[in-house]
């Protein structure tokens, strides 16, 4: 019940990861035969991630994680539009990779309300402000599950000039991403895919500059080789769940409502966080007081249940969810539920069923 840190692999991409293993070994910028299969390979797959985004396949850049294209977004980003000023307009609730990325320059952060909404007036502000280079705004919280008004945000952007980076790594085969957005990250191992494949769009017309040093071979992506056979996995997965989606957010939302209600009225001293309807279908937090989210985590995990505590990026730090900080809610004892397409109703009702006891049992041991 962690599919917001990382998905099972998909049917469908572990056939693909065998099949590429045996046919896309090669060196794509060779010359011979084994060399030209995995261009073929290579470019199939650049044209599926395209065609499953609507873009075109030039736009489409492959990186080693998502991580990386969503700061090579940032950082190229910034560096494209450095004649028009160096500032980065985002949101409170960014994911922390993002966050470090505008770090590295001024940054001028919007809030959201206790919902985890963004403030599109104090948006509008921001981004019309001298000196802004670029926008980020993720397509919906990684954390609260709270889709962001990304359509509205366009807009302004548009309207002052500024491109608009999406994070799309929690929404990409869950939900659909509006349009007007000039530059889109993804993270396979987050619809299904293998681990160690990062998506960038950059739309034709954007200005972007890579800032890392690049090799010989200079084309826009990570240096070095590329992961042939985990790129054909992550785009034939992408595929399939494209494909599934629509079924499954019904299926998974339904799930996800019977958890935001079971636990408010089973649980004492719990708050269910984000927006109850305009969110993710998969993903739901809850926090509980007087209760140590990483004590519940360990005794989820013995009765074996596998969540989240704290921000999915940031809970080996012990320091307390930006995003739920951010929002104004109970940041701590804190639990993040994300369901995926292996996910049942049973198991989602055996977890209902012991959550309430142990949250009891660790509020009595802490004296409560």
């Amino acid at each position: 019940m962690d599919a917001a840190t990382a998905v099972p692999l998909h049917p469908v991409a572990a056939e693909a990861l065998v099949a590429a293993l045996a046919d896309g070994w090669a060196d794509p910028s060779r010359l011979y035969s084994a060399s030209r299969r995995a261009q073929q390979l290579s470019e199939a797959a650049r044209a599926a991630f395209a065609d499953a985004l609507g873009v075109r396949p030039d736009e489409v850049s492959l990186w080693s994680s998502g991580t990386q294209a969503a700061q090579a977004a940032v950082l190229g980003g910034l560096l494209g539009r450095r004649r028009q000023g160096e500032t980065l307009v985002h949101s409170a609730i960014e994911h922390s990779a993002v966050l470090h990325a505008a770090h590295k320059g001024q940054s001028i952060e919007v809030g959201v309300d206790r919902l985890g909404r963004l403030d599109l007036a104090a948006w509008d502000d921001a981004v019309g402000r001298p000196g802004v280079a670029l926008a980020s705004l993720i397509s919906a919280s990684h954390e609260a599950g709270t889709v962001q008004p990304v359509a509205a945000a366009a807009e302004y952007c548009a309207e002052a000039g500024v491109p608009l980076y999406v994070d799309a790594a929690q929404s990409i085969g869950r939900a659909p991403v509006p349009p007007g957005w000039s530059m889109l990250s993804a993270s396979a191992h987050k619809w299904g895919g293998p681990p160690g494949v990062g998506v960038l769009v950059v739309r034709k017309g954007v200005r972007w500059i890579s800032p890392y040093p690049q090799d010989d071979l200079y084309r826009p992506g990570a240096t070095g080789a590329l992961d042939l056979p985990a790129v054909v996995a992550a785009a034939a997965s992408l595929r399939a769940v494209l494909a599934e989606s629509r079924a499954e957010a019904v299926r998974l939302s339904a799930l996800v409502d019977r958890i935001r209600e079971r636990v408010a009225a089973a649980v004492p001293d719990v708050e269910v966080v984000g927006d109850p309807d305009d969110r993710l279908p998969h993903l739901v937090t809850f926090s509980c007081l007087y209760v140590d989210g990483e004590a519940l985590l360990h005794a989820l995990d013995r009765q074996g249940f596998a969540v989240s505590s704290g921000s999915s990026c940031t809970a080996s730090t012990l320091k307390p969810s930006h995003v739920l900080e951010a929002m104004g809610v109970l940041s701590h004892g804190n639990v993040r539920v994300s369901l995926h397409r292996g996910t049942s109703a049973g198991e989602v009702d055996r977890f209902l069923g012991v959550l309430p006891g142990i949250v009891a049992d660790i509020r009595k041991e802490a004296g409560m």
